[in-house]
């Protein structure tokens, strides 16, 4: 059973669906209308949660809508691979096969360009456009590639994880997602491809998966981040 439904919007959009028996929580955006940034550090300091983020905007009478951890990082919370925050390349693109979920290629790349415009992209395809992001993250793998799952997907593997991802639909709205229970690479490819309708989607993490969205009285704790995705609005005066 599958309960969806998604308008063109400006804020957050978050809800709770069901794909094949497994329970997601999904929130979407219209890039266009919808402020998306990535977040990693303030200054020197290193962020790694939604209420450190949050603390950072509201100097500036801002606040979170919505965030998820965006992007694999290493012990010291540096990205694996390509980000960039505000034009400003902090770590290169990586498009060499390699170990873990990032390195079973194709992986990708999450791009937020200047005029409101998203796109997933796959990496060795993003050499083109470097340069073109204001925001950009990397990951791995992608899970739907030209709208075909990744080939290395089963259907019967045992490999299940709280698992949460991102997609940019044929009309160019960003569809974040999160499973809430223990899912299949393949079952979290399905979601993407045929409930949310996007094309190419790419897998953010597993094991450190957290969502923070207000209107569903939902703020995932647990241990620092690396990359954040999040969405800002005003707050009230």
């Amino acid at each position: 059973m599958l309960l969806l439904a998604v308008p063109a919007i400006a804020h957050a959009d978050c809800r709770d669906l069901t794909k094949d028996g497994n329970s997601y929580t999904v929130c979407s955006f219209d890039p266009a209308r919808a402020d998306l940034r990535l977040f990693r550090v303030d200054g020197d300091d290193l962020l790694g949660s939604f209420r450190r983020v949050d603390q950072m905007l509201e100097r500036d009478g801002k606040a979170l809508s919505f965030a998820m951890n965006a992007g694999m990082f290493h012990q010291d919370r540096s990205p694996v691979g390509l980000y960039v925050e505000e034009f400003d390349q902090q770590m290169r693109i990586i498009t060499s096969e390699g170990p873990g979920n990032f390195g079973l290629l194709p992986n990708g790349v999450f791009c937020l360009a200047p005029g409101g415009s998203a796109a997933v992209i796959e990496s060795r395809g993003f050499a083109d456009r470097e340069g073109t992001c204001r925001f950009a993250t990397q990951s791995g793998p992608m899970l739907v590639i030209d709208g075909a799952l990744h080939p290395r997907f089963l259907p019967e593997s045992d490999s299940l994880y709280t698992r949460n991802g991102v997609g940019v639909d044929e009309q160019g709205l960003v569809h974040f997602a999160i499973s809430n229970q223990p899912v299949r690479f393949y079952d979290f490819g399905l979601l993407f491809r045929d409930a949310l309708k996007t094309p190419n989607a790419l897998y953010f993490d597993g094991k450190v998966s957290r969502l923070y969205a207000p209107d569903l009285n939902r703020h995932d704790g647990g241990f620092p981040m690396g990359p954040i995705v999040g969405a800002v609005v005003d707050l009230p005066r």
